[in-house]
């Protein structure tokens, strides 16, 4: 099988989030003990929360990697191709690699599906979660692991992690978490384990008394960064700084919200046992694109995939605090399953033009049934992203220009601005 083919049969099986979902770890379970168990014997840290979990988990990865281990990054969604989502030593996986773990995944599900002891084919993330496991058992000392939607019944939830990550906890997936703060901390606080140490980010009271009373009941160590002491923040528009406990970390990562993000992966790595120095240098030359992540400029154009409140509301932030005296223009699009209204709210006040689009993805909304949720003075429609990019280049060179809304946007968008980053703008 080619790996276009690879890919094609995985879009087939469809959304992970759509109606009738089955949700245990059932079929996940059978099918790594048809392949061997590859999940076992392997070194994982075990990253959950709402908004912050692919920064953190690939600060974590990128100090590891400077602190001399050879190391496995498995994180969702990917912006461009799927093999994004399986790294080693911060480079994805070849496609080549990307097609044998999927063959050994789908053959394992067709040996299963003909013994009558799986229901269904492995969903699209079940496949990638256990071809990751394949991949990274030969390819990495050890590997830290994204949780794709809440935690307790996850596809990630069947490993053995030496170490758990809680990044700051908010309102996202509500139709399949439950619509209150507890009980979404409580599917997030499901990847705990019994006796294996904790970290959890600064949380809204309600999130943090569910995980702490949960680390209680398995007597799991809890290492808050609400108990460390961060001071000296110095932000600018691409970076930050900041003392930790008295020690200075830069953060390659754009945003101030990235502190609290960064302050949980220096707490995770010390707690691994790493060296600040290497930890400070896996912070220092972190990337991690689509999230505010500068592609052009004359003008600036951003990515940023801020797809649910919370992630709006710091990116409103970023736009307050960096761009108060610049020309501001927003393009935007979004999923039918997300918070439009909640996220516009954050963002479109702050426009000074709007471009209102849609990715090319089924379960992407009609610019015009955004606009009729949320009205803006100076909207401009463009049906399709190429259409919103060459609208946005004729921006003034001192404006900036954020793709924003959903992370499909993005990564449909980045490919098309880093082709014509060297082309003469029409």
């Amino acid at each position: 099988m080619s790996y276009p083919d690879s890919v094609r049969y995985l879009y087939s099986l469809g959304n992970e989030l759509k109606a009738g979902a089955k949700w245990n770890l059932d079929r996940m379970r059978a099918v790594l003990a048809e392949l061997g168990n590859p999940e076992r014997g392997q070194r994982f840290i075990h990253v959950a929360g709402t908004n912050g979990k692919g920064s953190t988990c690939a600060m974590i990865a990128n100090a590891l990697r400077h602190a001399g281990f050879r190391t496995g990054l498995y994180t969702s969604p990917h912006l461009v191709e799927p093999t994004e989502r399986i790294q080693i030593n911060g480079l994805p996986v070849s496609a080549a690699e990307f097609v044998e773990a999927f063959t050994a995944v789908h053959d394992a599900a067709e040996r299963l599906l003909a013994r009558e002891q799986i229901d269904a084919h492995p969903s699209y993330f079940e496949t990638v979660t256990a071809m990751a496991f394949l991949i990274l058992r030969e390819k990495a000392e050890i590997s830290v692991i994204e949780v794709g939607l809440g935690g307790r019944l996850d596809a990630t939830n069947v490993i053995a992690p030496e170490l758990c990550v809680i990044t700051p906890i908010a309102y996202d997936h509500e139709a399949f978490l439950g619509n209150t703060l507890e009980l979404i901390a409580a599917e997030k606080a499901g990847i705990l384990k019994a006796g294996v140490p904790a970290v959890s980010a600064r949380q809204l009271p309600p999130a943090r008394d569910v995980i702490s009373k949960r680390a209680r009941e398995l007597g799991c160590q809890l290492i808050k960064t609400a108990t460390a002491s961060i001071s000296d923040i110095q932000a600018t528009a691409r970076n930050s700084s900041f003392r930790l406990n008295g020690v200075l970390f830069q953060c390659g990562l754009a945003g101030r919200h990235q502190v609290e993000n960064a302050a949980a992966a220096i707490l995770a790595c010390r707690q691994l046992g790493l060296q600040d120095a290497a930890i400070q240098a896996g912070l220092k030359d972190m990337a991690w694109p689509g999230r505010l992540e500068f592609v052009s400029s004359l003008p600036d154009f951003v990515l940023d995939g801020a797809h649910n409140p919370a992630g709006a509301a710091a990116l409103r932030s970023y736009i307050q605090e960096f761009c108060a005296d610049r020309p501001v223009w927003i393009v935007y699009g979004a999923m039918r399953d997300k918070a439009i209204e909640e996220v516009t709210a954050e963002l479109f006040p702050l426009a000074d033009r709007l471009i209102v689009t849609a990715p090319n993805f089924p379960r992407a909304l009609r610019p015009e049934a955004i606009l009729s949720v949320s009205p803006h003075p100076h909207p401009t429609i463009a049906p399709t992203i190429p259409e919103a990019i060459e609208i946005a280049a004729h921006a003034p060179p001192e404006a900036i220009v954020f793709f924003t809304g959903s992370l499909f946007l993005v990564g449909e968008a980045r490919p098309l601005l880093l082709a014509r980053k060297h082309l003469p703008v029409s």
